[in-house]
């Protein structure tokens, strides 16, 4: 055998492949290596074979599929969402795929080069400069693979990592990470034999010295008193323990977790942007049922069960999780893909969502619809399709609290959720002092969608005139359409009404294909998301022949997105860069924080309008260390506004204590700055059930606006009606 030389050394540079293997040896390996490929594929067309009994997706996922393919590639080989609120797990998890993608590229350049190269051409494209390349690659990936797995395994056992752990922790989680760590271990350990072996009596730091790692563990068994005869008697054994777990690992892919390396990906190539923030319909024909069966999810949310890690990320982030509720997202998918796997190994059938079910009903009333554990998810696992599925078999099997029952009454025969008179829909503009504008009857610049709260919720009628006056004081042109505004349905739908969504959505658009205008704002984001992003997706065609539906639109609306949506912060924003509202940003001096709402932030990506808008009155902002993507949610949404639910603590209570304790301005903090009607209703309760009233003020960013213009030397109207209490509130200079 010739030994590898120094990396500047000439073309002998190579090693043989099946030192003190035999013949018979080689046999039995490749006897061995054939039957667990073949394991390994029937078993990966068993997997993917099982998605075709879910549902067809109700869009094409595999549109573009080369590009799907190439934006797949780029997430997951950047680990960009493994590093998300988590460096060392990001690190560690880069490790280890990187180095487990450079082992199975060595191994395959490897097989090429000895079973298709040599045979073709009866020589060796693995030697000399290649070689020594592919030493130095594979032994510095190799170290990190190892290392990574170290890590691995001390949070997991040692420091027991929370999140790692849960009720489907079995032993398929040891599996994968012991078996990689052994194989990355005797890797080393077989390369460090070797060396020692094959030295012939040369100082080991010269045999090969690109194979830093093998030359270490060379040295170290040297100095243990390993000697040749010794090598040469353990080196097979050890061979062979390291093959056989190789082809123990490989053949169980399809059918324990390591399975997730496949079904990952594939996760990541089928993923929808825009997940969550647009929810798939249903037919309108009632053909077909929700979560009567395992197999009425579709096949995507059948690959979501396989994809997940149990990595628990989504369970860390989950407020409802965090305030006492029984909901982990984990769980819910796990729970779904246990079942499954039991049907299909001939389990009884069970109710998928019900009291006792496959999925409690208190389960899914438990989740906030605040998009907090797709977010966190590594893999595009897409939580809330799933949860919405089973909440509109809650809503069919009429498994729904009673406040959410008259909610659902109150739009059906009001058209809002508070069941008050639509007439009363435009009061608030009665103590304006100049009338805001009915598009109904006037062309206007923006159509403004006010919403049920501000409409009816004395708090948040604050806000709507409050914004109403920045509108007039900037000389918008901006109408509303008083009692013609119905509900937008955003809500209801996540909860699982999903009929009574498309009912207010087609009323609605209606009203909006009637009016002439250029852009709509929404002072609600919940408003502002689904206008953007769900409206469009829907077919009122196809509901034209339900006697229930009373409107009358041929096909989409706004599916080319025609018509701008924004949220009233980023048409405000923009009346501020234009100086229109006259701010200098020195007008007031408050300290606050910001609070993040979920529909704007993580559902839209809109974080820096708010932010924009709370530093041009001047107060310094200080960020909460949940901000952004990372926000808490306020607990209003998924319905969470209309339920009485029991929990540990309110998460609106758990966000005040964060934002006065935990800030860098701690109980300096005056002010909790809102974005949301919903938010603002949560954080005023929770400012009263924790005991904050004394300490923090809850204002919407139009109330601090009004008072900074104010401040500036501006009279606006209404002067006595910014604030969160008459009260309590800033007084108008």
């Amino acid at each position: 055998m010739l030994s590898a030389l120094p990396l500047q050394a000439g073309s002998e540079a190579t090693r043989e492949t099946f030192w003190l293997i035999g013949p018979v040896g080689k046999v039995v390996f490749y006897f061995l290596a054939t039957l667990t490929i073949l394991v390994l594929a029937i078993g990966i067309y068993q997997r993917f074979a099982r998605y075709t009994d879910g549902t067809e997706d109700w869009f094409d996922r595999l549109d573009d599929l080369p590009g799907r393919i190439v934006v797949a590639a780029k997430i997951v080989a950047s680990n960009e969402k493994q590093f998300n609120r988590d460096l060392v797990g990001g690190l560690m998890h880069a490790f280890i795929l990187w180095g487990f993608l450079t082992l199975l590229i060595a191994t395959t350049i490897l097989f090429v080069d000895m079973d298709f190269y040599r045979i073709v051409t009866g020589d060796s494209f693995w030697v000399g400069d290649f070689y020594l390349s592919y030493q130095l690659v594979t032994d510095a990936l190799g170290l990190l693979f190892v290392v990574g797995l170290s890590v691995a395994l001390w949070r997991r056992y040692v420091t027991r990592n929370d999140r790692l752990w849960g009720k489907h922790t079995n032993w398929e989680d040891a599996f994968l990470v012991w078996s990689l760590f052994f194989l990355g271990v005797g890797g080393f350990l077989l390369e460090g034999l070797r060396i020692l072996g094959t030295a012939d009596g040369a100082p080991l730091t010269t045999v090969e010295t690109v194979s830093f790692v093998g030359t270490a563990v060379a040295i170290g068994l040297a100095g243990m008193g390993m000697d040749t005869a010794m090598v040469e008697a353990v080196y097979p054994l050890a061979w062979w323990s390291h093959s056989i777990l190789a082809f123990v690992f490989i053949a169980a892919i399809p059918y324990a977790k390591p399975f997730h390396m496949i079904s990952s990906f594939a996760n990541v190539v089928a993923r929808d942007e825009k997940a969550g923030a647009r929810l798939p319909g249903i037919p309108a024909d009632l053909d077909a049922t929700n979560a009567e069966s395992i197999d009425d999810f579709s096949w995507k949310e059948l690959l979501d069960q396989d994809a997940c890690t149990k990595c628990g990320r989504c369970s860390a982030v989950c407020p409802a999780k965090a305030s006492g509720r029984p909901l982990d997202p984990r769980d819910v998918i796990l729970d779904l893909k246990q079942y499954r796997e039991s049907l299909d190994n001939g389990g009884e059938t069970r109710d998928i969502v019900a009291d006792g079910g496959v999925i409690d009903t208190e389960t899914m009333e438990s989740c906030m619809a605040c998009m907090a554990c797709m977010d966190a998810c590594p893999v595009e696992i897409e939580h809330l399709q799933s949860f919405t599925r089973l909440n509109r078999q809650m809503t069919d099997q009429g498994d729904i609290r009673p406040q959410v029952q008259d909610v659902f009454q109150n739009v059906m025969t009001r058209g809002n959720t508070f069941g008050d008179s639509p007439s009363d829909r435009g009061d608030w503009t009665e103590e304006l002092e100049f009338e805001v504008a009915d598009a109904r009857e006037k062309s206007v610049d923006y159509l403004w969608y006010v919403g049920d709260y501000p409409s009816y919720d004395e708090r948040n009628k604050k806000v709507a005139r409050s914004l109403a006056r920045l509108f007039e004081h900037a000389d918008v042109d901006v109408g509303i359409l008083y009692e013609d505004e119905v509900y937008d349905g955003n809500d209801i739908r996540r909860i699982g009404e999903e009929f009574l969504f498309v009912e207010q959505a087609g009323t609605l658009v209606d009203t909006f294909e009637q009016c002439d205008y250029e852009t709509i704002v929404c002072t609600d984001p919940h408003s502002y998301n689904t206008f953007k992003n769900e409206y469009p997706e829907v077919d009122f065609e196809e509901f034209a022949d339900d006697p229930m539906m009373e409107f009358a639109i041929e096909g989409y609306w706004n599916r080319d997105g025609e018509i701008a949506v924004y949220h009233w912060t980023q048409a405000v924003e923009e009346l501020v860069d234009a100086g229109a509202l006259g701010l200098h940003g020195d007008e007031l001096d408050y300290t606050v924080t910001y609070h993040d709402p979920c529909h704007l932030g993580r559902y839209n990506d809109e974080y820096e309008a708010p932010r924009e808008l709370v530093r041009a009155t001047g107060c310094e902002l200080h960020e909460m260390p949940r901000n952004r993507a990372n926000s808490f949610c306020c607990g209003g949404g998924g319905g969470g506004l209309w339920m009485d639910l029991e929990e540990e603590t309110k998460p609106s209570e758990e966000r005040l204590r964060e934002a006065l304790e935990d800030t860098d301005a701690g109980d300096a903090v005056e002010k909790f700055v809102v974005a949301c009607p919903m938010c603002m209703t949560m954080y005023e309760d929770g400012r009263k059930t924790g005991g904050f009233e004394d300490d923090i003020e809850i204002v919407d960013v139009a109330e601090l606006l009004v008072e900074a213009v104010e401040a500036g030397g501006v009279t606006l109207e209404n002067p006595a009606d910014t604030g969160a209490d008459a009260d309590t509130a800033p007084a108008d200079d």
